[in-house]
């Protein structure tokens, strides 16, 4: 490739499969790679004693990096996960809601300090794993969902600026899980069979109940249905999920949903049956609002909407909450579990525009 186009980057190389795939690319392309290793967790992953995985995924990134003849650090931004990620999410499980703390940490760390550092150290844009796609375009650049429906990570990328984005690359965007695997085996890389990472971003699997235990004052309370009858106690509201079925305690065989976290009367309000209408609403309100393209879109407007992860996009109309700079998000078709704290997330066509975080749901 011409000299003029080799550019420094820093890879964020996590030991998973998607950021080694990424670092191979780069180096056949003929670029000046340096991996990086954040190491934003080292503790207790529940309350069992059990400890993060950190070290044994470094030594995998490190491996890769090594066969590829790549220079590799470790640094440490343990401190800015636990102040602006991990404090955040139990102050929102304290709040009563559900948050989701990969959005956050893309947000204020991976693309925060991270990015940051590596201009800093001299590169000139950061690499990532991610299954997303960025389209530059005269106007800016365009958050793109991933070609692979099944991986598409944009929604945990709604948050990210113009500034961002012009100084991050997502080299395996335009590919699916099963080519990235393969080019893995290609490249020859240890990691080509391992298996994808799941539960909280850099901490693991966790048993949330267990993770939550010791951190939070969990309170004892009521139970109850929709029209107040007790039906048991809860050992603590925080850990619950709207929607939740299974782990009520409430042995009556019944099939009872929760549809309701209220922190003020330390109660879990359920629902019984199969698939009960409280489940279900018309519409949502969200505030803390992000736009990718820097500006907010005229009100109304329709597009399409997720309420979570890997859900099917819906149509919905966005408009502005009269005196507030919250928006109401009223959609075509009732949604099934929506979740205070979580976000909804926008999209039109493969575009992804931005997002907001779920005040509460509208029925």
């Amino acid at each position: 490739m011409a000299e003029a186009k080799r550019k420094k980057i820093v890879v964020g190389m996590s030991g998973g499969v998607d950021s080694s795939v990424v670092a191979a690319l780069l180096v056949r392309d003929g670029h000046d790679v340096r991996g990086v290793f954040m190491r934003n967790w080292t503790g207790e992953t529940d309350g069992s004693g059990e400890t993060c995985g950190w070290r044994r995924e470094r030594e995998d990134a490190a491996a890769v990096a090594e066969l590829l003849g790549v220079p590799f650090e470790t640094w440490d931004f343990e401190r800015d996960y636990r102040q602006e990620v991990y404090e955040h999410m139990l102050a929102e499980y304290a709040a009563g809601r559900t948050p989701n703390p990969d959005v956050l940490c893309n947000d204020r760390v991976k693309f925060g300090p991270f990015l940051r550092r590596a201009l800093d150290s001299g590169a000139e844009v950061v690499a990532t794993g991610h299954y997303a796609r960025l389209d530059r375009t005269e106007g800016g650049l365009r958050l793109l969902a991933g070609a692979d429906g099944n991986k598409d990570q944009s929604y945990f990328l709604h948050r990210l600026s113009q500034d961002q984005l012009l100084r991050i690359e997502f080299p395996i965007g335009n590919l699916d899980k099963p080519q990235v695997r393969a080019l893995a085996r290609e490249f020859g890389l240890p990691v080509a069979d391992k298996k994808d990472s799941v539960g909280l971003c850099f901490v693991g699997e966790v048993n949330m109940a267990k993770f939550l235990t010791g951190r939070l004052p969990g309170r004892t309370g009521p139970i109850v249905t929709v029209d107040g009858r007790v039906l048991g106690r809860h050992g603590g509201i925080e850990p619950f999920t709207i929607g939740q079925r299974h782990g009520l305690g409430l042995g009556d065989g019944r099939p009872y949903f929760v549809i309701e976290k209220d922190p003020a009367r330390n109660t879990l309000v359920v629902a019984e049956g199969e698939d009960p209408a409280e489940l279900y609403s018309t519409g949502l309100m969200a505030d803390d609002l992000r736009w990718v393209a820097g500006c907010r879109p005229n009100l109304p407007f329709s597009c399409r909407a997720r309420i979570r992860y890997r859900q099917p996009l819906q149509n919905c109309l966005v408009t502005e909450c009269a005196e507030s700079r919250q928006v109401i998000v009223s959609f075509a078709q009732p949604q099934r579990a929506v979740a205070p704290g979580q976000f909804v997330v926008f999209y039109s066509g493969e575009e992804c525009l931005g997002g907001g975080k779920i005040v509460r749901a509208i029925h």
